[in-house]
């Protein structure tokens, strides 16, 4: 008997029924043991030695392996076919071997890159040992994680309060959306103007052209500088004769696009099927595991984390034969395609992303998919019968139509266009387009050299120059990939974790900074610039794969990289905070202190006038303050609003006088945003505060709608059962009522101030027929078994807002985050993140608090006199306890 060890149990279920009664297999669910999230799991000082630890559920499976092996002879590891694949493995040996599970057996590694019985069965035969090599570049590159983690957060919690923690490809990451959002930021907008036309051939036939030229001499895209210049030349032309000076057409090829590598299908998923990059990859998992087909599960597509981009021969020859079945000869190139990928140090071992059949059409699978599925599993064979068809071919055309202005100088414009004469691949597959029409979908009508040609209209349209776009989720990993940063294997969790870590946003598909992110970048920028900068990334990248090619020592990568990381946190932990904020203000200035219209001072305090605005780190992040503080008591946050940066001063803006009492109501900004407030400070004592609605301009505020929200809450009535009040006002997550503990939503801000007692006895009566208390947490979602096992993972609504659930595990998700648009990599993510964090400590209670202060203390917060401490009493005597009696 032979005990085969794979990663996930549903391959193993589908390995077992391949390899029959022989075969054990089990699963390990993914990795089985990790660093501790503690300081001292590696240690530079004894030569980087590391600790690892395995958690409880892993031990257990690890037992049953090694339970497994008491009755067989033969170990074979069957993990994932890359690294992390090659590291559980080495894990997985590791612990047998300290168990003692492995005397006199035979210990394999055999991969396979599609789930499929000729796949599984083939691989068999071709047994080899664990790569050391591999495991050595697995080894290497989770201590560099770790050292970057555990070394730079602290400095980042020190210097900059509100931070989470900097990552060290995440860094780099970042650093690129930051840079991108400051690009866009001092970018200005520059007018100029085209001049378009459109001519009729001597046929009738329309077709439009652009002025090219002027006097011989060819335009550049910002010649036509404003309208005066644009107006001048449609008089120069107006009512010129128009011939064409010169056509020209040529023969063109356009060749198919290689098949799919992991960041390739990422992006083609993201803009042809709008995925997400965790999305895609969650359905390519499960289209490579496996699907159930006429009774057998089969693996549908090869494995979906690569780099490489060429396929094996019988899987090109399975290919060509699809197409010749398919569409015929004609579309068939007489020689097969052969890949080669331009991304820095890829893997051309691994294959590239393609179905494991080429005979099996979609539509055959159809209804064995669930729409998404499908979807991708069509994309994915589209693009590889396109990979090895016939390259299409095209006629371009360039027509130049010319007139003699009146000012003697001859104008050319320029019109072209083009013609598909044999579309080859396109017939299949054509790669999505970012900027609209392509110019192979435009076509020339017939014309000829001095043909003499109408003008229907000439016209100049003005333009602005635009701002570089932000990073889309597929934009940024193609970037990464260019500069040779991160592997297919990472892509996903590093903008996972830039999310969950609320250094960036998701808007509209678009990745957009949020100020933290922004901090953290700047300061990493000004003190640790060599470790975020995309070269020395790249370049240790590179270095990392020479050691999983055997071309280097591992441990020599990390000493060169610990000498020089831990001079950078010497000088920088000597920094006062003084020195990081000069910092910061300078690289943040066109953020934080945007250019103000009248252009005076950016930074000059709008309260006192005399003050500097400079940025300032409180324990619950960054804000704007004065420098005259705690004269000028100025704040503000550190994001203007789209309108610019409003200039409330520290006395507020005046909305007028409550009738009632006499005093003033002002609207005013703190360093959590707008509130409003009645009256003054008076010492000891706060003035009444309100904060302003989500979705409520600040400025649209009136003195009416200020004192409604000023008078909150409002208690609606005492409810006829418990005798208790019914009170509504707003909270983070929106309107509410609450009686006796129970928090009980309201549909719209308005019903704060309008719902009678009535409506709201029914709206509890509601809630708690529906079963959700508040300390009972209501599942909005149930999203399936973890990959590793242990029971099912569901986002739950709490009191607090949404959060994951799995076991006895809870992780709240980030505000930015879709409880309905969670996927279970994402829920995994957030999950293993509170992990790490340990268990939360949990604070003493009030009553317990306030019984270890003195008497006189407390009945000082009372107001209440202090009673005289009773006499003590005489201590009684120890009782020993006694045996238990023997059952």
């Amino acid at each position: 008997m032979t005990v085969v060890v794979v990663e996930s149990p549903a391959k193993a279920k589908t390995i077992n029924k391949y390899l029959g009664k022989d075969f054990t297999v089990l699963a390990s669910y993914g990795h089985v043991r990790d660093l501790p999230a503690k300081d001292g799991s590696v240690r530079p000082d004894a030569d980087f030695e590391m600790d690892w630890e395995v958690d409880g559920k892993s031990a257990k499976r690890l037992s049953d392996i090694a339970a497994a092996l008491k009755s067989d002879d033969r170990l074979i590891l069957a993990t994932d076919p890359d690294r992390e694949g090659e590291a559980i493995s080495w894990h997985v040996l590791e612990v047998l071997r300290r168990k003692g599970a492995l005397k006199g057996k035979s210990v394999q590694r055999v991969v396979f890159n599609a789930i499929t019985r000729n796949a599984v069965l083939e691989a068999m035969q071709h047994p080899r040992d664990v790569d050391s090599a591999l495991v050595d570049a697995y080894l290497a590159r989770r201590a560099l994680d770790y050292l970057v983690g555990f070394s730079l957060s602290p400095v980042l919690w020190r210097k900059l309060p509100g931070s989470r923690s900097a990552g060290r490809v995440q860094s780099v990451a970042l650093r690129l959306i930051c840079d991108r959002e400051l690009e866009i930021e001092a970018f200005r907008a520059q007018e100029f103007w085209t001049i378009d036309g459109t001519f009729l051939t001597p046929g009738g036939q329309e077709f439009q052209a652009s002025l090219n030229a002027i006097g011989g001499k060819r335009l550049g895209k910002l010649d036509i500088a404003d309208e005066a210049s644009a107006r001048a030349i449609e008089q120069a032309v107006k009512g010129q004769p128009f011939k064409v000076d010169s056509i020209e057409s040529k023969p063109a090829r356009r060749h198919p696009y290689p098949p799919f590598r992991t960041s390739t299908l990422q992006q083609e998923a993201s803009r042809k099927l709008g995925f997400s990059s965790s999305r895609t990859m969650q359905i390519a998992q499960r289209l490579y595991e496996g699907v159930d087909i006429g009774g057998e599960t089969v693996g549908l597509i090869t494995y979906m984390r690569t780099d490489g981009v060429d396929m094996a021969p019988e899987a090109i020859a399975s290919t060509r034969n699809a197409i010749l079945k398919n569409f015929g000869e004609p579309y068939l190139p007489s020689v097969p395609r052969h890949y080669t990928t331009k991304a820095k140090n890829a893997q051309e071992a691994h294959e590239a992303i393609r179905p494991t059949d080429m005979s099996r059409h979609p539509n055959t699978v159809r209804r064995a998919l669930d729409q998404d599925q499908f979807a991708l599993y069509e994309l994915v064979w589209k693009r590889t019968i396109a990979s090895q068809m016939e390259s299409a071919e095209l006629e371009r055309t360039t027509a130049d139509i010319g007139a003699d202005g009146r000012d003697g100088k001859h104008y050319s414009f320029r019109a072209t266009g083009s013609v598909v004469k044999f579309d080859g691949f396109l017939k299949v597959y054509s790669e999505s387009l970012d900027d609209g029409e392509d110019e192979d979908s435009r076509r020339l009508p017939p014309m000829s050299r001095g043909d003499s040609v109408g003008v229907k209209k000439i016209e100049g349209v003005q333009h602005f120059t635009e701002p570089p776009p932000r990073y889309s989720e597929a934009s940024l990993i193609k970037k990464l990939e260019e500069l040779g940063i991160g592997r297919p294997s990472t892509y996903v969790s590093i903008l996972e974790t830039l999310r969950l870590r609320g250094y960036v946003k998701l808007d509209k598909k678009r990745l957009i900074p949020e100020d933290k992110g922004r901090v953290v970048t700047a300061f990493l920028e000004s003190f640790f610039r060599r470790y975020v900068e995309y070269d020395f990334t790249a370049d240790l990248e590179e270095q990392l794969d020479k050691v999983s090619a055997g071309e280097i020592d591992w441990k020599q990568v990390l000493r060169d990289f610990w000498r020089d990381f831990t001079a950078a946190l010497e000088d920088v932990k000597e920094l006062r905070v003084s020195n990081v904020l000069d910092a910061l203000n300078d690289i943040l200035a066109p953020h934080i202190f945007p250019p103000r219209e009248d252009g005076g001072d950016a930074r000059a305090c709008p309260s006192c006038g005399t003050g500097q605005l400079s940025l300032k780190l409180g324990k619950f992040g960054s804000f704007i303050g004065c420098s005259n503080y705690p004269e000028c008591k100025y704040t503000r946050p550190m994001t203007a609003s789209a309108e610019g940066p409003e200039a409330v001063p520290a006395e507020g803006v005046l909305l007028g006088v409550d009738p009632e009492t006499g005093e003033k109501v002002t609207r005013r900004l703190g360093r959590f945003g707008p509130y409003l407030q009645l009256g003054e400070a008076v010492e000891g004592e706060k003035p009444q505060r309100a904060s302003i609605p989500k979705g409520r301009k600040p400025e649209d505020i009136t003195l009416e709608e200020a004192l409604k929200l000023l008078s909150l809450p409002r208690e609606v009535g005492v409810h006829p059962e418990t005798g208790k009040p019914i009170v509504a006002n707003f909270g983070r997550f929106g309107p509410f009522i609450l009686h006796d503990g129970t928090y009980a939503n309201l549909d719209s801000p308005e019903d704060v101030f309008t719902v009678g007692i009535n409506r709201a006895v029914d709206i509890l009566a509601e809630k708690k027929a529906r079963g959700f208390q508040r300390p009972k947490a209501g599942a909005l979602r149930d999203l399936g078994p973890h990959p590793a096992g242990g029971g099912n993972i569901q986002v739950m609504s709490g009191r607090y807002g949404p959060y994951v659930k799995f076991g006895k595990v809870n992780a709240t998700l980030p505000r930015d985050k879709d409880p309905q648009a969670l996927t279970v990599e994402e829920a995994v993510a957030l999950i293993q993140e509170r992990e790490a964090k340990g268990p939360s400590k949990k604070k003493a209670p009030a009553r317990k608090a306030a019984a270890k202060k003195p008497a006189a203390e407390t009945a000082a917060a009372k107001k209440v006199p202090a009673k005289k401490p009773a006499a003590k009493k005489p201590a009684k005597k120890p009782v020993k306890a006694k045996k238990p009696k023997a059952a």
